[in-house]
């Protein structure tokens, strides 16, 4: 029986490039919002760095405490790592790479299943747009 591959962001699929996410924000990139999330996403070419390379923000304006800020990125990033199996096989199918940043809009925290679902519904939607 063929062991499972276990899901994993690791820190090279990070967006940490300042270069890359200046470009992101300074504009010619795309945005979709699925309350209460917006991902901005960008094509990039560039040869050494992943499929896609990931950036989560949340903003201090939406979360006082960084207890509640830290608690929002920790639930995007678990439902980006379980599913980004989606948006990485288009990706690879069609032999691009994309700059994403999650960006969280609401003022209120949510239940990791929901947050979840809107990942899930953000990379669908990013994989369909990437033509």
């Amino acid at each position: 029986m063929p062991e499972q591959v276990r899901p994993v962001f690791p820190k090279s699929e990070h967006l940490s490039s300042l270069l890359l996410i200046g470009k992101l924000f300074a504009g010619g990139s795309k945005s979709l919002a699925v309350f209460p999330l917006r991902a901005v996403y960008m094509p990039i070419e560039n040869e050494n760095l992943p499929a896609a390379s990931v950036l989560i923000s949340v903003s201090k304006k939406r979360f006082k405490r960084a207890v509640k800020r830290n608690r929002v990125k920790r639930q995007v990033r678990e439902a980006y790592r379980k599913n980004k199996s989606l948006l990485t096989d288009a990706l690879e199918a069609k032999g691009k790479k994309l700059a994403v940043a999650f960006i969280w809009l609401d003022d209120e925290l949510h239940a990791s299943s929901e947050v979840e679902e809107k990942v899930k519904k953000l990379l669908q939607l990013i994989a369909e747009r990437i033509g």
